[in-house]
């Protein structure tokens, strides 16, 4: 096996459903292999680590895609991630970044925990309904998608008889994010970038003409006053952004540790006991099946080395961050699940210049949520056979069904 097997394993529904052997045998050919092609991948923690925080390596960008591929500006999926902070480099992101972080502050979000926990027992009650029979609930519709995706609209300001349309638009769109082997499969992904970005537009509009304390309304005013700091088509692509990344990856958080919890009794016992923090809970799951399991950079100047192999310019190069959280170089028994971890630091939400903003903000969620949910239901249990989603960069369920009695 060499990079390019583990590049074309991991296109495959079966390695997608289980990547962990996979990233196992790419351990063994070391934390960095060419992959042919100019392309590199890259598994071990370290290495990893070291290409998230070198901006050297940045995010290919719409004109770099472009130039490979002209047909990808036909793609508004791709136009829209390609013009927001996700996919732009220096001097772009860091201008932009930084007025989304001047409203999307750390006081803002630790100010919402008492709207996180009455919302947590919100829905929790609808479970408790939905399932008093007990019939079976789907735990990502009643609850996963529901609690991060009322956090996030609710700091942007999204009026709440909207927010629940939005997990079918966010599915297709990101489709634009994983590896594509195929431009033609961005149709539903292109409709639910310009329907997004269409939505967002209206909703500037009337922030505008009649502003309110949240996020669209404070980068709207940014915008408004100097199209120079934040242009309207900037504006638009990173509240999709916001909106898109502020529930999806917790939406798979969530999803992903009550996954973990069954299949761990004795977890469930300690986070119930307190013998397991949420805190510690939280970012073993963020490790062991993290949300987030693949991400790109390439090269973008001369001279550049990872573990001391040569990287030329522009050569492209898959961060393969599941692998990495699961290094045996890093980590003690990395395949078992240990939520008393004590230095675990996880790349889950990135690092560097594109660290995840909402990572705070999607802790919090965590660690609010499962105990309360344990707490509620002491029988909680398997409601049936649960559904992945067939996608590698984001890693989650499409069902997971629960009782709930």
């Amino acid at each position: 096996m060499d990079g390019a097997a583990i590049i074309e394993q991991l296109m495959t529904t079966e390695v997608r459903t289980d990547p962990y052997p996979l990233y196992a045998r790419a351990h063994e050919l070391g934390p960095v292999v060419p992959a042919g092609d100019g392309m590199f991948v890259v598994s071990g923690y370290a290495a990893v680590n070291k290409v998230l925080r070198t901006s050297a390596f940045g995010v290919a960008t719409a004109d770099m895609m472009a130039g490979l591929a002209p047909e990808f500006t036909e793609h508004s999926s791709l136009a829209l991630f390609g013009r927001s902070i996700l996919q732009r480099n220096a001097p772009d992101q860091p201008r932009v970044r930084s007025l989304i972080a001047s409203v999307f502050t750390a006081r803002r979000v630790a100010a919402l925990r008492p709207a996180v926990e009455a919302a947590v027992g919100r829905l929790l009650d609808g479970m408790a309904e939905q399932g008093a029979d007990g019939s079976p609930v789907d735990f990502m519709d009643a609850f996963a998608f529901r609690l991060p995706v009322g956090v996030i609209c609710e700091l942007l300001g999204v009026p709440e008889r909207d927010r629940y349309r939005f997990r079918g638009l966010a599915s297709d769109l990101t489709v634009a994010l994983e590896i594509i082997q195929d431009l033609d499969d961005l149709d539903e992904a292109d409709r639910a970038a310009d329907e997004l970005s269409g939505y967002f537009a209206e909703l500037v509009a009337e922030r505008l003409a009649r502003p309110q304390d949240d996020l669209v309304s404070d980068l709207a005013r940014i915008a408004a006053a100097d199209g120079g700091r934040l242009s309207a088509e900037e504006l638009l692509a990173n509240l999709v952004l916001l909106l898109v990344a502020g529930f999806e990856t917790t939406t798979n958080l969530l999803g992903n540790g009550l996954a973990l919890l069954f299949r761990h009794p004795e977890v469930a016992a300690g986070l119930r006991s307190g013998a397991v923090t949420p805190a510690g809970f939280t970012e073993e799951v963020l490790r062991f099946d993290s949300p987030v399991q693949a991400t790109a950079r390439v090269a973008l100047e001369d001279g550049l080395s990872i573990e001391g192999l040569p990287v030329p310019a522009d050569s492209g190069v898959t961060l393969l961050i599941g692998a990495a959280n699961h290094d045996p170089a890093r980590y003690d028994r990395p395949g078992v699940f240990d939520p008393t971890r004590t230095d675990s630091q996880p790349l889950s939400f990135g690092g560097g210049q594109h660290f995840c903003l909402g990572s705070q903000l999607a802790r919090l969620e965590g660690e609010v949520a499962m105990p309360a949910l344990l707490d509620r239901f002491p029988r909680l249990a398997p409601g049936g056979v649960p559904t992945r989603r067939d996608r590698l960069v984001l890693r989650g369920f499409e069902t997971l069904p629960v009782t709930v009695r």
